[in-house]
């Protein structure tokens, strides 16, 4: 797990991300792959993915933000990271 060291932009969240699911599924998982259609992940992954971007990025992640929609990919991870931390990750 990456301490959260570097400024959250777009690429350091999906370098993490990247370096976390390719670490968890033993593969290389491309920014736009829908990781429930695939099946590379489930529910209950999703739930460690909250917790590696909570821990990683020091956001907290709750209510109307807990939906599938905003780990289905690497871009939609990373979206709501940034929107949390209020940047705009450029």
């Amino acid at each position: 797990m990456s301490a959260p060291t570097a400024p959250a932009t777009a690429e350091t969240i999906r370098r993490n991300l990247g370096e976390f699911l390719a670490g968890r599924t033993k593969q290389t998982v491309a920014d736009d792959v829908d990781l429930f259609g695939t099946g590379l992940v489930t529910s209950l992954f999703a739930m460690e993915l909250l917790v590696h971007l909570e821990q990683s990025f020091a956001v907290t992640i709750a209510g109307p933000d807990l939906t599938l929609d905003n780990f289905r990919t690497v871009d939609a991870m990373t979206a709501l990271v940034l929107r949390l931390k209020g940047g705009t990750g450029v």
